[in-house]
C-alpha cells in the first residue's frame, strides 16, 4: 500500500510491510521534526547489532517474538507486547522467531 493511501484509512498495520528471507526489511510511515513511525519486518536469526540512540524508542511487536537486550538485560518481548528502550542505552534486536514490530522514536 502507497504512504499516500494510509492517510485517515484503518489499516492491518501487521499486512503491511512483508517478510524478506535472510534481511531485515523498514518502512517509515511518519517523519515528523519530533520523531518518527518505522516498520520492520526481521527474517529468523536476524538482528540489529548493540548500539545507542540519543531519544527514546518505543517498540511494539506486532507478530512473532523478539530478544531485545537493553544495557545488557534481555527481554524476550512476543506479539502484542511493548518495550521502551531509554536513550543513550545500548540496545539490540535479534529474531527468536522472523517478527515485525512498529518503532516510534520521539525527539523531544
Amino acid at each position: 500500500m502507497p504512504l499516500s493511501e494510509l492517510h485517515s484509512a484503518a489499516i492491518p498495520l501487521a499486512d503491511s510491510i512483508e517478510y524478506q528471507s535472510g534481511s531485515v526489511v523498514s518502512r517509515e510511515i511518519l517523519r515528523k521534526d519530533t520523531g518518527t513511525v518505522t516498520l520492520f519486518a526481521f527474517a529468523q536469526e536476524q538482528g540489529l547489532s548493540e548500539h545507542t540512540a540519543p531519544f527514546d524508542a518505543l517498540v511494539y511487536i506486532l507478530d512473532g517474538e523478539a530478544k531485545i537486550t537493553i544495557a545488557g538485560s534481555p527481554a524476550a518481548v512476543k506479539a502484542g507486547e511493548m518495550i521502551i528502550m531509554p536513550a543513550n542505552e545500548p540496545h539490540a534486536l535479534q529474531a527468536v522467531k522472523q517478527f515485525k514490530m512498529l518503532l516510534v522514536m520521539i525527539r523531544s
